[in-house]
């Protein structure tokens, strides 16, 4: 690629980045643009940038050519007005990681540091050489050709007025790989979310859209991320992503029921020993009176000891209490209390201050 297309190309991504950062605070608002996330890409409707377009086609009526007074248009015949709007709107793919960096940067995020064993190390195949054997599914191809086109001129056999390469089997070229050992520092997320009767569409719809930008985040902090959902009514459940965002609101609210499951993931497929671990707790604060006490002996015993982070995020609800908020911040105690962030999400316009408080320490 010449030296000032790429130039160009890397000014525009520039720009981008520039423009959505500049109005990330609505970008993260904006639920509707995760429908469109793939496995590596998202794309990020950009309104403001308003590019040329330019149309090859031949121009019978030259430039500026013919007859005509001062003030006429320039045109092909007249033409009717239309009424809609102009559209002038750019969709920009970005991988997800180019997304949290856009996100780290405009919050001011810190880089997380893995914490104490929560280190595995596992076999990695590195490919480090070439050799004269091997599958043909590592058979370098190129190599294989340039070997063929060595033995060739070598040979006396090369005919540059007919240029043909036949690689022999005494050609052929493979990868050849070595076993590493790589450090390699993995995550679990752990969702809780209360589904009862006064969380709403509107409230799960917070939920859905934070979620995602923790993820995104999380995921550009480690080399892998294990995600878990919990949801619970008066009963907690550990169930898919989908049942997740979907579940329909019902019933009343006892909160140590989803720590009860959460505290299960712990002892049976999240071990603390292995993962650095988050849990995610969203609610409208509600809570049955008499369940405060359990839900706080759950978090603060069977828990908090293991995370890195405990964050609440308390969606505001008309028909919710959001007292349970107020139980979390007088009773966790001690260097739990440490690893423990609240935070209230009145509007989706407040998601954006959720994250920086959830991922500005770090942990």
């Amino acid at each position: 690629m010449p030296v000032k297309a790429q130039q160009n190309i890397t000014r525009f991504k520039e720009i981008v980045k520039g423009r959505i950062k500049k109005d990330l605070r609505k970008y993260i608002t904006h639920g509707e643009m995760i429908g469109k996330k793939g496995d590596e890409f998202i794309s990020i409707p950009l309104p403001q940038i308003d590019l040329p377009r330019f149309r090859f086609g031949r121009n019978d009526h030259g430039v500026g050519q013919g007859e005509g007074d001062n003030g006429d248009a320039v045109g092909e015949g007249p033409s009717q007005a239309g009424d809609a709007e102009g559209q002038h709107i750019l969709e920009v793919d970005l991988t997800l990681a180019e997304l949290a960096q856009i996100l780290g940067e405009e919050l001011e995020l810190p880089n997380i540091e893995p914490k104490g064993r929560k280190q595995i190390t596992t076999k990695r195949d590195r490919y480090t050489g070439i050799r004269t054997v091997g599958p043909e599914s590592l058979r370098h191809v190129k190599r294989t050709y340039r070997q063929a086109l060595r033995r060739q001129i070598m040979t006396g056999t090369y005919d540059p007025h007919r240029p043909r390469i036949i690689p022999e089997p005494r050609d052929r070229r493979y990868r050849a790989y070595t076993t590493v050992d790589k450090p390699e520092t993995t995550a679990a997320v752990i969702y809780i979310m209360d589904v009862s009767g006064s969380m709403g569409a509107e409230q799960k719809e917070i939920v859905r859209t934070a979620a995602f930008w923790l993820d995104t985040w999380l995921a550009s902090q480690y080399d892998g991320l294990e995600l878990r959902y919990v949801i619970h009514d008066a009963k907690g459940r550990i169930v898919d992503r989908d049942t997740f965002f979907h579940t329909r609101e019902s019933g009343g609210t006892i909160i140590s029921s989803g720590f009860e499951q959460a505290a299960t993931l712990l002892a049976t497929e999240l071990s603390p020993a292995e993962y650095n671990l988050y849990l995610f707790h969203f609610s409208d604060g509600d809570n049955w009176d008499a369940d405060n006490k359990r839900a706080i002996e759950i978090l603060q015993n069977d828990l908090l000891p293991h995370l890195n982070l405990y964050c609440y995020g308390q969606v505001h609800s008309p028909y919710g209490s959001g007292k349970f908020i107020n139980e979390v911040t007088q009773h966790i105690q001690g260097e739990p209390a440490e690893r423990t962030i609240t935070t209230r999400i009145k509007t989706k316009e407040m998601i954006y201050d959720c994250l920086k408080e959830f991922l500005g320490t770090g942990k």
